[in-house]
């Protein structure tokens, strides 16, 4: 549920599992405490599974570098994807994630809309239905992005030529502001 001070206004919580669920799934969990087939650990490198990412295509996923300049605090159009999962995984700074749940019909369930402040080190992978829209805490943040390629083709076309977009859907809503507080959020001290 969010968190509200003033009507219309939303604090961006920590990310956790349990918070992010209703939208997907969370990014950047420790290594594995019991045997998994896709985790390896040794002196020189470990790795393990996070996520089996589905693009809803055979073609696979397209990773995009993506640079987030918005620090405004009102957001006013929410974007969903309908057919793939999209990662975002912050590398240079941290991003507020505006996230909100599909009604029925597929409009947007702002009951549920809640905001969410991601550190580098950390990530999530949104379902597809997910709306949400990204600001970033300083003037520019690169982010690592893992989407469908169809999908991308598809939102440039929407943006840059008008063209109606076939695999994404992009609404307006009511005015929220996201709580000026992440604004002094510092990213958790690694262990």
């Amino acid at each position: 549920m969010p968190q509200s001070s003033t009507p219309n206004a939303i604090a961006a919580q920590p990310l956790s599992e349990e918070n992010f669920a209703p939208f997907g799934w969370t990014l950047g969990r420790d290594f594995p405490s019991t045997a998994h087939p896709s985790a390896f650990t040794n002196p020189a490198t470990d790795f393990w599974s996070q996520h089996i990412f589905q693009t809803g295509a055979q073609d696979g996923a397209e990773v995009l570098w993506v640079n987030y300049r918005n620090m405004d605090p009102f957001v006013t159009h929410l974007e969903k994807h309908l057919l793939t999962e999209q990662a975002i995984v912050p590398l240079t700074g941290s991003i507020i994630q505006l996230m909100a749940c599909s009604t029925d019909d597929g409009g947007v369930d702002l009951s549920t809309a809640t905001a969410f402040i991601i550190h580098p080190g950390q990530g999530i992978c949104m379902r597809p239905g997910a709306w949400h829209a990204t600001r970033s805490t300083s003037p520019e943040v690169t982010c690592l992005m893992l989407t469908r390629a169809s999908t991308t083709v598809d939102l440039v076309r929407h943006l840059t030529l008008g063209e109606c977009a076939r695999e994404s859907a992009i609404t307006e809503i009511p005015r929220l502001e996201i709580a000026e507080a992440w604004r002094s959020t510092s990213p958790p001290v690694p262990a």
